[in-house]
């Protein structure tokens, strides 16, 4: 029993420490204090703490307006309307990203791993990426929750 207790302590702090070691800075920070001042509360629960809104409840899920999605939180520029298709997901999907301005992370909060996408400027949460986008371009899809964007109309 107590090597199996020493065992269970060496791999929490193992991984305690691995995970304290890969924290990303940001070049936009701020306490959860500042965000939620900053934030709706719904943009709070899923930009801070990658939370999924329902589907089909984003107004931004059949805006095929022109125009360009930045994240809601610091307002980088993220998606484009030219790479945004109807993926009948229910919610707003892309086909790729605005290079550079959106960060690839692994998230295994149900149990498996899967891309999740957040802001590279302020490391809010976005969504998730799967390959089962359109094969004519990129065969990516970007599921975005939309209360993580506002859109910006081209003028």
């Amino acid at each position: 029993m107590k090597r199996l207790l020493s065992i269970f302590i060496l791999t929490f702090l193992f991984n305690f420490s691995g995970n304290a070691q890969s924290k990303k800075t940001y070049k936009v920070s701020k306490t959860n204090k500042e965000w939620k001042k900053l934030l709706t509360p719904k943009q709070y629960y899923i930009l801070r703490e990658a939370g999924t809104e329902h589907r089909n409840s984003s107004s931004l899920n059949k805006n095929y307006k022109k125009g360009i999605y930045v994240c809601a939180a610091c307002r980088t520029p993220l998606y484009k309307s030219d790479h945004k298709y109807d993926s009948r997901s229910g919610w707003p999907s892309f086909d790729r990203a605005i290079k550079n301005n959106v960060e690839l992370d692994v998230d295994y909060k149900i149990g498996y791993a899967r891309t999740e996408l957040k802001c590279n400027t302020c490391g809010g949460h976005l969504g998730h990426s799967f390959n089962d986008g359109p094969r004519e371009t990129t065969g990516e899809r970007h599921c975005i929750n939309g209360a993580a964007l506002e859109f910006i109309p081209k003028k």
